[in-house]
């Protein structure tokens, strides 16, 4: 405890302290400090020491009455929570200045040196320094409750696609990752055909949704049902439902299209190869070349569905190919790929290599083909499909087969794959065995498409050690170290295995 007084202008005597006789300074109470100690105290009032409420789970500490909020430790805005909490006792004192003392992080601790002023006796101005000790104590936030109990939602989005393959959601769950949406849902759960987010508010679902009709070709109902009603506060609980339907159409997928809807793409053939699926459709005519997008809102007006899944893809080997250099597209044609090349290839199935039997077709993969390759490819002239739009079409105009990818060796891919993925944490029914196998072509598809893997974040597998050999150059795709992200945990930042820093 100090005075604090202007500095003299000029000499001036000392005076008697009118309590202990003690020549001092002349002031208005003309005490000295030890008398003044004993006579006045300005911190009188203000608790020494307060409790401030520490979620463990989030790490968040509760600002009164209801708000909860994120502060590392001697920050400032920790700072400003502790004194919130002595404001109402320092209303008679003038606060001029405060900090944090060194604590161990481990003892529910936290010191504060606040140093006040406050005018006494006869207007004399008194300066004290004292410490409050805030004591941490644990207690659970209404956002971790909820995810706790896994039950209590207030929204749900319910995404689907009735499709066999998982492709377009690998894809999203990558997206969902990269912007973190994820994090928000108090539970996700996998099911049958889809995947449901469960929120504990009203605006995440609908800022999920949002983000799904951005990334996606789909559609998307609302629904609410009832859970109580106050009759005296005029107030009504909810819960709410977002039904999410994405376009059964994924990357590989060989569709029909309506004449209508294939004339309006720029006249193109009605047989097409699904190339990519983002927020569009991308179909390509494997006969000319043209490239189409399709969008939601046009697939709902004109669906059109997979002719086949991934398992009726067959396996065929080059036999003989010829590029075709000029081809002229006729009136009203839309844009053509300039990634493709167009060619004309015989092949036959690796399975009748005891026959004589091949196939001519066109191929947009001419650009990837040389002879003796392996490709997949889908046989239409042994297959018996039941759709609208291919059976109203001239028999003629129906290829003999589709050839949709080249074929690799997978194990010598998944040995020289030195990346991998995150995942969402959910929950699962059960594990199918395809799922792997889909995963697979899954990552495969990232490999060989640089436009699908510019929105997923790629992270380099520091488990896996390159192997060199000599057949690296045999033309397998592959991802480039500059594409790929350092997978950084907690234990890369501390050198150890990190801990929460308020724990019991």
């Amino acid at each position: 405890m100090e005075y604090m007084q202007a500095p003299a202008t000029s000499s001036q005597g000392n005076i008697l302290c009118c309590t202990c006789g003690v020549p001092i300074p002349p002031n208005p109470a003309n005490m000295c400090v030890a008398c003044l100690r004993t006579q006045v105290d300005i911190s009188e009032g203000i608790p020494k020491q307060v409790t401030v409420h520490f979620c463990k789970q989030c790490e968040r500490y509760l600002q009164p009455p209801a708000t909860w909020v994120q502060c590392a430790l001697e920050s400032r805005e920790l700072l400003a929570l502790c004194l919130k909490k002595l404001k109402s006792s320092m209303t008679k004192v003038r606060l001029i200045d405060a900090g944090f003392l060194w604590t161990e992080p481990h003892s529910k601790r936290i010191k504060m040196k606040l140093t006040i002023q406050k005018e006494v006796l006869n207007g004399a101005i008194l300066q004290q320094v004292f410490v409050v000790e805030f004591v941490i104590q644990s207690q659970m936030c209404d956002d971790c409750h909820r995810v706790e109990a896994k039950d209590f939602w207030k929204a749900v989005v319910q995404v689907r696609q009735k499709t066999v393959h998982k492709k377009t959601f690998y894809y999203l769950e990558q997206l969902i990752l990269k912007h973190k949406l994820h994090q928000n849902a108090l539970n996700i759960k996998e099911i049958h055909e889809g995947i449901d987010f469960y929120y504990g508010s009203k605006q995440h679902a609908e800022k999920m949704v949002n983000f799904l009709q951005c990334t996606v070709p789909c559609r998307s109902k609302a629904s609410q049902r009832l859970i109580s009603h106050d009759i005296h506060s005029n107030t009504y609980n909810y819960k709410s439902t977002f039904s999410v339907e994405i376009v059964p159409v994924c990357k590989d997928n060989v569709v029909c299209l309506s004449p209508r809807l294939a004339q309006s793409l720029g006249n193109m053939g009605q047989v097409c190869v699904c190339i990519r699926v983002t927020s569009t459709i991308h179909l390509i005519d494997p006969n000319t070349l043209q490239i189409a997008e399709v969008d939601g809102n046009t697939y709902w007006r004109n669906p059109f569905n997979s002719l086949c899944n991934p398992r009726q893809l067959e396996e065929f080997i080059v036999m003989d190919i010829d590029i075709i250099r000029d081809q002229k597209l006729g009136a009203g044609a839309g844009l053509r790929s300039n990634k493709h090349t167009l060619a004309e290839v015989w092949v036959q199935k690796t399975s009748e290599m005891d026959t004589s039997q091949q196939y001519h077709c066109r191929t947009f993969l001419g650009h990837l083909l040389n002879i003796g390759d392996l490709v997949l490819g889908f046989d239409f002239a042994n297959s018996n499909i039941n759709d609208e739009n291919l059976n109203k079409m001239n028999p003629h105009h129906v290829p003999d087969v589709v050839l949709i990818k080249k074929s690799y060796d997978r194990n010598r891919r998944v040995k020289r794959r030195n990346w991998k993925l995150q995942e969402m944490s959910r929950d699962r029914d059960a594990m199918h065995s395809d799922d792997e196998r889909q995963y697979q072509d899954f990552l495969e598809d990232l490999e060989e498409d640089e436009a699908l893997r510019k929105n997923v974040n790629i992270y380099r597998d520091a488990s896996k050690i390159p192997v060199e050999s000599d057949t690296d150059d045999d033309g397998v795709p592959c991802i480039s170290l500059a594409e790929m992200l350092e997978d950084l945990s907690l234990s890369d930042a501390t050198g150890g295995e990190g801990a929460d820093m308020m724990t019991e």
